[in-house]
């Protein structure tokens, strides 16, 4: 049914309840057949589960047949069992798993933290008695009661309203308050214009009202938000997807590489069984990248650390590198663009229009800037002085109680006038004698109170005296025709036709730039007992007020950073056309295309795939629409980021590639949809956080590219190298069971120690000082691309070709052990060296990462403590001497010359960091 298209009785006889409430045992009844109202959140996910989750890739899968494997080369014949190996590689993925599910289950807990625990009550008419019963408890055909600040417990029918007003901005995007009445409108009103109905989680601002409940719990417009995200899939990241497929593709080249080895051994070297099995372990160990999901991890976990002190809370790791993909941000208005709190912006006072800087405490007049008149309140003419006190007195707001959070109450309209007057340094009080309530139909205020001397100013009233003054408040155009005169230079003069047109027009302008114009007036010396077209007659006209909510002060400039960095950012709000428009350009945004949410529901959708390339404002567009503009954006190939912080932005937070909702302000059900939640409530945050996240992107890359051309290198080394020696060294290789050009135990110590924490370093590089001056790359793009696979296979090549030649020289000059230890510590260095040719792409020193130059140090120290202590003997190596170390440097200066060739060549070839 259509509660807001019928009358009251309607809804009542629909709902067979009366103006008495229901019985006690009737909503007992109801309470068991529709359940709680309540809105129900999605599944919480265990401790367990979360610990679990960690370890589903197939990098895991693995690591673990790795760790299977190297145990396993203990067993075979001439070899020591290696257990400690083996518990190495589950000690790291047991300390992933940990330090992964930590994260996550920290990050849960601090989303707990941000929602409210507390629970609303209800005001219901129950047996025909006013009870406060749980929210819970209230049920469709409750009759309950609304007064100003009281939560909306369920969606309800009006059935009286005395100046009720209600902020609707959480479920709407509305910014300004929504005046109701019991009028039903048309049955294909969208929310928003249904001035007959108040909605489940909303808030009453000003006024009072009863209602009667039509929905409850999932039921209301608030639960069908709720009901649309749990419909709504979650799909993995772009690097999630990618992390898996890439441990896919190692577990399958690793598996080929080793049959094939396996075959071409037994079929043309003649090598025996276990030589064969000894160089497939092998392989297999050089392969595997151990470190990569501890760095990956870690990486991301460093990335979501730095966020969070920028008050970026992320809520899934993976999101963290998400974030730096972003091209676009689709953003709503109120409160995340502006400060969702109403503020007088402009006032129109003395036949003057002044602008009032928002929290300070002076009126710069916007055509006579050498005025400096005060009434020692301020630098302030004094008929805004009377205009302000006027906004202040006529008004129903009220400063909140020490010790309170909010520090005024009210209807955020009426707030902004004690505020502005408060900011001003005017003094009120308000010693009310009388009150005109605002209606729809009067569209006027009147309060009737006691005017001090010090409020005085027009000449001709007694400055000793208190008198009863009139202060009314309403539409200009109502108020100007209740005037006879205006004040102006502190004396009421006659108000004239040009007068009067002046003022229409002043409003016009403010009208126009998409202000809410409040027109007031005073007459001083009245009978309070006077009927009320008396007192609100022979009025003189003080003034117009412009309201707004206004932008927040950073957000111009994280607009234009975003624009810089080539992420366009787009206004997707639930306000009308115009104020969205007035917003949009004073942030920089283009307002002369925008769309409204019916226009966007007539396109088509290839028509609206056009039309989002070049829209940057979209109003009055309602859940539904958000998530067609998104949808719409990311068939267009865009990553895109939704911010928010109602009810109505949840369905297109989930959906969004990265959901960015605010903490401070923000619903628990946008909150639970989101990706990342802005603890500050600030737009500018999302700045930073793509930065972060672009430098997350460029780490993961960096370190994947070390990982996996430092394992092509060693795989290369291994499998060319018993194809080479068994052609060309047939009396060497030929049918030994350990001749090989590296043990196994040698291929877990250099990817223990080059794997471990010098990479493990790299997560923890600072990003680049250009990372935002660049375009954001491609959605497609991915960490190993087309120029990173070519750039691992090259140093794969380079560092066989230089290596194997230092293992065949010390063969000839020397033995097989000393020459397995030129190439096990010539790999190790090399290692090293290939991390700040990386790095050096980026513009970092050396020295930039404290952490990475600490790991280089005890990478090199572990590996000098190897060879120059008894634990050799463990590894089958030898002490080496000057002439094995000027082997090495030959060695060293071969490679790193090839290397910053192919790096230059590469450079020309894809014109990006190789």
């Amino acid at each position: 049914m259509d509660w807001h298209a019928e009358p009251p009785s309607e809804v009542r006889d629909a709902l067979d309840t009366t103006e008495e409430g229901l019985s006690q045992a009737e909503a007992e009844r109801r309470y068991d057949e529709y359940g709680p109202n309540e809105i129900r959140g999605e599944r919480e996910v265990s401790a367990l589960a979360l610990f679990v989750a960690q370890f589903r890739n197939w990098l895991t899968y693995l690591l673990v047949v790795a760790a299977l494997l190297s145990l396993g080369v203990g067993f075979l014949p001439g070899q020591n069992p290696e257990y400690a190996e083996a518990a190495l590689i589950f000690a790291i993925l047991l300390a992933n798993g940990l330090f992964g599910f930590a994260q996550d289950y920290r990050t849960e807990q601090s989303i707990q933290a941000l929602r409210s625990l507390s629970t609303p009550d209800a005001t219901v008419l129950r047996d025909g008695e006013k009870r406060t019963v749980d929210a819970r408890e209230v049920v469709p055909g409750d009759v309950f009661f609304v007064t100003q600040g009281d939560v909306i417990p369920a969606d309800g029918r009006l059935i009286r309203a005395e100046s009720l007003a209600t902020d609707e901005s959480a479920l709407t995007g509305e910014s300004a308050s929504v005046e109701k009445s019991t009028e039903a409108v048309g049955a294909d009103a969208p929310p928003a214009d249904r001035e007959g109905m108040v909605f489940m989680n909303t808030h009453a601002v000003g006024g009072r009202g009863t209602a009667i409940a039509v929905a409850t719990g999932m039921d209301t417009e608030v639960g069908a938000i709720a009901e649309q995200l749990g419909t709504t899939d979650e799909p993995p990241t772009p690097f999630q997807e990618e992390v898996d497929a890439l441990g896919r593709r190692i577990a399958g080249l690793t598996l080929a590489i080793i049959a094939f080895v396996a075959v071409v051994q037994l079929l043309f070297t003649g090598a025996a069984p276990i030589s064969v099995l000894l160089v497939a372990v092998t392989l297999a160990v050089a392969a595997v990248p151990e470190g990569l999901p501890a760095v990956v991890t870690l990486t991301l976990a460093l990335g979501s650390r730095r966020l969070l002190r920028k008050d970026a809370l992320v809520r899934r790791l993976p999101v963290v590198e998400s974030l730096g993909a972003v091209d676009t941000i689709v953003t709503d208005k109120t409160g995340t663009l502006t400060e969702n709190e109403m503020t007088v912006r402009r006032a129109y006072a003395g036949g003057e229009t002044l602008v009032l800087p928002t929290g300070e405490r002076e009126a710069v007049p916007a055509r006579a800037e050498e005025r400096a008149e005060t009434d020692g309140s301020g630098t302030i003419p004094p008929e805004l002085v009377v205009l302000l006190r006027t906004g202040a007195i006529c008004n129903d707001a009220e400063r909140a109680e020490d010790g309170a959070t909010d520090e005024y109450r009210g209807d955020p309209t009426e707030v902004a006038l004690v505020r502005s007057a408060d900011e001003a340094g005017v003094e009120w009080h308000r010693e009310r004698r009388r009150e005109i309530p605002f209606s729809s139909e009067r569209k006027r205020m009147t309060v009737v109170a006691e005017q001090s001397e010090n409020e005085s100013v027009s000449g001709n009233v007694n400055a000793n005296a208190n008198v009863p003054t009139a202060y009314v408040k309403g539409a200009p155009e109502v108020i100007l025709e209740r005037c006879d005169s205006v004040l102006e230079d502190g004396e009421e003069s006659p108000l004239t036709d040009d007068r009067r047109a002046e003022i229409l027009d002043a409003n016009s302008e403010f009208a126009g730039d998409a202000l809410r114009v409040l027109g007031f007036a005073r007459r001083v010396g009245v009978n309070p007992d006077a009927p009320d077209d008396e007192l609100e007659s022979g009025l003189t006209f003080v003034g117009l007020l412009g309201l707004m909510d206004p932008p927040r002060p950073e957000v111009a400039d994280a607009v234009a950073d975003c624009r810089r960095a080539g992420i366009r950012t787009v206004m997707a709000t639930g306000d009308n056309v115009e104020t969205a428009k007035a917003i949009g350009a004073e942030l920089g945004f283009d307002p002369e295309d925008a769309l409204t949410g019916p226009e966007v529901e007539a396109l088509s959708a290839d028509e609206l795939a056009e039309r989002v390339e070049s829209v940057e404002v979209f109003a009055r567009v309602s859940p539904t629409h958000k998530v067609e503009i998104l949808r719409a954006l990311q068939d267009n190939h865009h990553t895109v980021a939704m911010t928010g912080d109602g009810v109505n932005d949840a369905p297109a937070l989930k959906r969004a590639d990265v959901g960015v909702a605010m903490g401070q302000r923000g619903t628990d059900v946008a909150r639970t949809a989101s990706d990342v939640v802005l603890r500050d409530d600030n737009f500018a945050t999302i700045r930073d956080a793509v930065a972060e996240g672009r430098g997350v992107f460029d780490n993961v890359r960096k370190f994947v590219n070390y990982l996996l051309s430092a394992n092509a290198g060693e795989v290369l080394v291994v499998f060319v190298g018993a194809l080479v020696g068994a052609a060309f060294f047939p009396e060497t290789f030929a049918g030994a069971d350990e001749a090989v050009v590296l043990t196994p135990v040698m291929l877990l110590w250099v990817n223990l120690v080059t794997d471990g924490l010098p990479a493990l370093a790299l997560g923890a590089d600072p990003k680049s000082e250009n990372v935002l001056k660049r375009p954001p790359r491609e959605s497609t793009e991915r960490v190993v691309n087309r120029r990173v696979m070519v750039s691992i296979g090259v140093i794969g090549v380079l560092m066989t070709v230089t290596g194997l030649a230092l293992f065949f020289y010390g063969l000839v000059e020397a033995t097989l052990v000393t020459a397995q230890s030129v190439l096990f510590t010539f790999l190790v260095a090399i290692e090293m060296v290939r991390i700040q040719l990386i790095r050096s792409r980026y513009d970092l020193s050396v020295v930039s990462n404290r952490w990475l130059v600490s790991a280089i140090g005890v990478t090199l120290a572990l590996q000098l403590g190897i060879l120059y202590t008894p634990i050799r003997a463990a590894f089958g190596v030898v002490a080496l001497g000057a002439t094995e170390w000027s082997w090495i440097g030959v060695g060293f200066t071969g490679f790193v010359v090839l290397a910053l060739g192919v790096r230059a060549v590469l450079g020309r070839m894809f014109g990006e960091e190789a």
